[in-house]
């Protein structure tokens, strides 16, 4: 059994409400034709905080003791999570601080400092933001926020899949950018307890592939760094409490290439007219370029971030 209930789901949806949104759902013709299919957009890039993971940080610091919050909060993200811990903290007037790569987005640090957080950078080929997180934590007595491997977090990403399931009957299959897999591993919880016979998949980069490694071994496999442009799946390894829930749940890992992710990016915002992350368009990839199984006619896709720097619009 998933260690996350569609109750827990259900729980974080009312704890979150005064934070996090709504947000609608797009759908878009021209995509429809390319892909083959009928395909729902689940709209994270319009959420607050640019992404989802406003969704699990709220979840996160509401469910926190009035004694913890008075300690403070650390946590390490490339970006769209320590966004969404900073928003959330400063709304409860919690002190955050965030440690994030020192080659992230400039706008998601920016963003982050904006927010009244503390930010700490490190080289992420060089050094362990698991080690320096758990650092301060013990110096100081932060509670420590992690971005994906916690229940609270888990059951606030799985909001998302429920309201998805709320606005668009009759899904044949769910499709989830996956880096640490906190949103696909919410999400299957949420979309199989309420239709069991969806088909849930995760997408991945080709460059970042850890999980795809990681069900055909069987177990948890590491690996470096990944180069994707998908800056916020470069995560090396699947969480320990997401693992489990996504071996269950969800039905395949699938893969798309750089080219892929750069050519969705494109699509998505020259005839959707959306700003989209990269990290945030790999689950659409894998529907434009038909790395589905066949016979999936209503289809949907989370679009989980719209935080990318000029620079990177510019690479494309």
């Amino acid at each position: 059994m998933a260690a996350i209930t569609l109750d827990d789901i259900r729980a974080a949806a009312a704890r979150i409400a005064p934070i996090a949104q709504k947000t609608p759902i797009w759908t878009s013709r021209s995509f429809d034709d390319r892909a083959g299919s009928e395909v729902f957009f689940k709209c994270e890039n319009l959420q607050k905080g640019g992404a989802f993971k406003i969704r699990g940080a709220a979840n996160f610091l509401y469910s926190m003791t009035p004694e913890q919050r008075a300690k403070g909060v650390v946590g390490f993200s490339s970006g769209n999570h320590a966004q969404a811990v900073a928003i959330a903290a400063r709304i409860l007037g919690v002190h955050a601080t965030l440690i994030m790569p020192d080659d992230a987005p400039k706008s998601k640090l920016a963003a982050t400092r904006a927010n009244g957080a503390t930010v700490i950078t490190y080289d992420r080929l060089k050094e362990s933001r698991e080690a320096i997180g758990r650092k301060i934590s013990e110096e100081t007595g932060a509670m420590l926020v992690p971005p994906f491997d916690h229940p609270w977090i888990v059951a606030g990403a799985g909001t998302c899949a429920l309201e998805i399931m709320e606005q668009v009957p009759s899904l044949d299959a769910l499709v989830v950018c996956l880096g640490g897999g906190g949103l696909l591993s919410g999400s299957a919880v949420a979309a199989k307890a309420l239709n069991p016979a969806i088909r849930v998949f995760g997408v991945e980069p080709e460059l970042g592939n850890d999980y795809w490694l990681s069900r055909r071994e069987g177990h948890p496999v590491e690996i470096n760094s990944p180069p994707t442009i998908a800056d916020g799946l470069r995560t090396t390894k699947p969480g320990a409490l997401n693992f489990p829930i996504i071996q269950e749940l969800v039905e395949d890992v699938l893969l798309v290439t750089e080219d892929e992710i750069k050519e969705t990016t494109k699509f998505v915002m020259t005839r959707m007219k959306l700003v989209v992350e990269p990290s945030g368009v790999v689950g659409a990839a894998a529907v434009l370029h038909k790395k589905l199984p066949s016979g999936l006619n209503r289809v949907a896709v989370i679009l989980s971030g719209g935080n990318v720097d000029l620079e990177t619009l510019g690479s494309l």
